[in-house]
């Protein structure tokens, strides 16, 4: 395959250069890729991001990828790869619609009414309203078919209660998306129900938990007879599993892109940076292999990512192979953290970015990437889905096929 820019892509990419130019600041060679694990976003950086979105889509660079008549411009996956790529060299505020663009709103088109694509998507595509995902719970772990947020009609409304866990920016979101139980007399995963939510309305409040390394982006959720008018509701009564599905699957083609293959730059420019037996510690042999080894799996994952990226431009809906790019990528990202914590030696335990080497991006990192392997299927699940859709190995036993949801026990 031939990465090279085509004369198309070449001028493609010139225009959006000269977009990004006339709107941002280029970031400087040696600056650190700007880290998303501290996820400290405050009220100015959350409407510097809007903001910028705002600009995007204004000037016709929002959603590439998105049909036109939902706010996008219709183009390839090849186009929005290039912007991108553009944008990763200019300063950008925090990015806050990786959910919402990346997740939801492909949700919304394959499973919305006309009614929600219209209502929702453009609002969505420029970036005012903000979105999250309402999925795990403390009770389920990763089993996300075992939820008991239940979901209760009442007239032309429907009734939440429950308790939602590790809510990605849900303390600073608009709207949210969320599977509830709606049938507990049916086996689990045939009696759930998808819904859009208003994150402000009476009964919904959100508490932020405090991470160890010092951020707060994570939330848990609780709802308290949250009422929910019935055209939030997304597919059919009893086909959330189905909806849910598809937003899995963007979610984990959106986290198994990032991977830590981004980082691998910024690794090299730290054994150059730092000692190791009074050389830089990228002469030695042991610290080269390590690196070698660090940029074949980068490779390995970006180019995953092109042949996920080529499918879905053909028009497929991304599958269960987005689940292997997420396995490799998230353990990938930890160790890579791990690395960069042995190249500095004592000096790993400093949190001070003005002191630390690379403004402790790595120190931040090797704290919040275990996270990023529990975000989206943990590595056991991600393992069982490639086995059983991917390579068609027997399913995992399941005691609880069959069983209706109520008499499952809960050890509770």
């Amino acid at each position: 395959m031939n990465f090279d820019d085509t004369p198309q892509e070449a001028e493609f990419r010139a225009k959006a250069r000269a977009f990004l130019e006339q709107h941002l600041e280029p970031l400087n060679p040696d600056e650190v890729s700007p880290n998303l694990l501290g996820e400290r976003e405050d009220e100015g950086a959350i409407q510097k991001a809007k903001d910028w979105q705002a600009t995007k889509y204004d000037n016709g660079w929002a959603v590439l990828t998105w049909p036109k008549e939902y706010g996008g411009q219709g183009m390839g996956r090849l186009e929005n790869v290039i912007f991108n790529q553009e944008e990763g060299k200019f300063k950008t505020p925090a990015a806050i619609y990786g959910i919402g663009h990346g997740m939801l709103g492909p949700t919304l088109m394959t499973h919305g009414t006309e009614e929600q694509k219209e209502r929702y998507l453009k609002e969505m595509a420029r970036g005012q309203v903000v979105w999250c995902q309402l999925f795990s719970e403390p009770a389920a772990g990763s089993d996300l078919a075992g939820l008991r947020t239940s979901a209760v009609k009442d007239g032309d409304e429907w009734v939440l209660n429950g308790q939602k866990i590790w809510s990605t920016g849900a303390h600073f979101c608009d709207l949210g998306m969320i599977v509830t139980r709606t049938d507990p007399e049916l086996p689990k995963h045939d009696g759930l129900t998808y819904f859009i939510v208003d994150m402000n309305a009476p009964g919904v409040e959100c508490r932020p938990i405090k991470q160890i390394n010092g951020g707060a982006g994570f939330n848990e959720v609780f709802f308290n007879d949250v009422r929910v008018p019935a055209e939030y509701r997304v597919g059919g009564i009893g086909e959330g599993w189905k909806v849910a599905i598809t937003t899995l699957m963007n979610e984990r083609v959106s986290i198994g892109a990032g991977g830590g293959a981004g980082r691998t730059k910024d690794l090299f420019r730290l054994a150059r940076e730092c000692r190791k037996n009074g050389r830089p510690a990228i002469e030695d042999t042991a610290v080269r292999q390590r690196l070698a080894d660090a940029f074949i799996t980068s490779k390995g994952l970006q180019y995953t990512g092109y042949r996920t990226m080529s499918a879905i431009s053909r028009g497929a809906t991304p599958g269960p192979e987005g689940s292997i790019g997420k396995a490799v990528g998230a353990p990938f990202s930890q160790e890579l953290a791990a690395f960069a914590m042995e190249l500095q030696g004592v000096m790993g335990g400093v949190m001070d970015s003005s002191v630390a080497p690379q403004d402790a991006m790595w120190q931040e990192s090797y704290l919040g990437s275990p996270g990023i392997r529990i975000a989206g299927g943990t590595d056991e699940i991600l393992r069982n889905v490639i086995a059983e859709r991917v390579l068609g190995l027997p399913g995992e036993h399941r005691s609880d096929k069959g069983v209706p949801f109520r008499d499952i026990p809960s050890g509770s």
